[in-house]
């Protein structure tokens, strides 16, 4: 486990803009884990992923549909939401395994509450755990590589 970056964000756009800076570096089959609390900026990471990878879809929580795909830039990204998930066993079940399987992965996937389907994952992947400050906009972001 190395951390690779650490960032204090002072508004959702400065977590975009880090997200997207993040993203010049993602390559073709990254998996990308995102942790954090209700609230914390999850989405709001996604979206500067896209932005750095040159997407322009609107990027929203897949909270409802588990699964939503945005093309059109660099890489495709996968981006799921586990939150209503019981366990691995049920995301194997509807499907989305395929997504983590390096062998069939197309593009990125990024999972918030990943916790939800542990075991699912093979590393290696990225982590991403973001923490709420004590004011409203205050986000603390650390990335790290599990090999």
């Amino acid at each position: 486990m190395k951390n690779l970056m650490q960032k204090t964000t002072k508004s959702q756009q400065q977590t975009v803009e880090f997200a997207s800076q993040f993203a010049s570096g993602l390559k073709d089959k990254d998996i990308i884990l995102l942790v954090g609390d209700l609230g914390a900026g999850k989405t709001h990471f996604v979206k500067g992923l896209a932005l750095g990878l040159g997407c322009n879809q609107d990027v929203t929580s897949p909270t409802f549909t588990l699964h939503n795909i945005y093309t059109g830039g660099r890489l495709t990204i996968n981006h799921f939401d586990a939150y209503r998930l019981s366990g691995a066993e049920e995301a194997e079940a509807i499907g989305l395994a395929e997504y983590f399987d390096r062998h069939t992965l197309q593009g990125i996937s990024v999972i918030e509450w990943p916790q939800n389907i542990d075991g699912l994952v093979q590393k290696p992947y990225y982590v991403v755990e973001i923490k709420k400050g004590k004011d409203a906009q205050t986000r603390y972001i650390n990335i790290r590589r599990e090999q």
